[in-house]
């Protein structure tokens, strides 16, 4: 990811954590790689919080496929104090929004579809961005000469 693309994801998800009224906005790739967080995110273990929710996307998934669905791209799980709101963005990465009694799902539920548009469109420029970047390999062999290969065996 580039440092510009980066920055954008985290406006859009700071944005998303104070519009929504939220705690904490993770954004996981489906390896379960977090990629940005926004909110207080002390007490949460980031790393597996990120792993469980794109396992949960990718049991979900199977579930969806049994009942004919392609997959479910928005998942709400209601707890006691915290209430977790899981949505599918772009068909490759996973926006995770932690919420309590401060702020309200249908709320959650809007803002997140605003900050959904906003990362799909990211999302969209940063591929087209690193399909045109050539690798690193092919920028190290443009800069090899014939007059620097025959200096090597020479």
């Amino acid at each position: 990811m580039f440092e510009e693309e980066f920055r954008q994801i985290t406006t859009v998800i700071d944005r998303l954590l104070k519009e929504a009224n939220a705690k904490v906005v993770f954004l996981v790739d489906k390896d379960g790689q977090l990629i940005a967080s926004s909110g207080d995110t002390g007490d949460i273990d980031t790393t597996s919080l990120a792993s469980l929710t794109a396992g949960n996307i990718a049991a979900t998934g199977g579930l969806a496929k049994l009942i004919g669905e392609r997959e479910f791209s928005i998942l709400f799980h209601e707890g006691e104090r915290d209430n977790l709101h899981i949505s599918i963005v772009a068909q490759r990465v996973i926006l995770v929004v932690i919420f309590d009694q401060k702020s309200s799902l249908g709320l959650v539920r809007l803002r997140v579809k605003k900050a959904s548009d906003e990362l799909n469109t990211i999302l969209q420029k940063l591929l087209q961005r690193v399909e045109k970047k050539p690798s690193d390999q092919e920028n190290l062999l443009s800069e090899i000469t014939d007059t620097d290969i025959d200096k090597l065996f020479h």
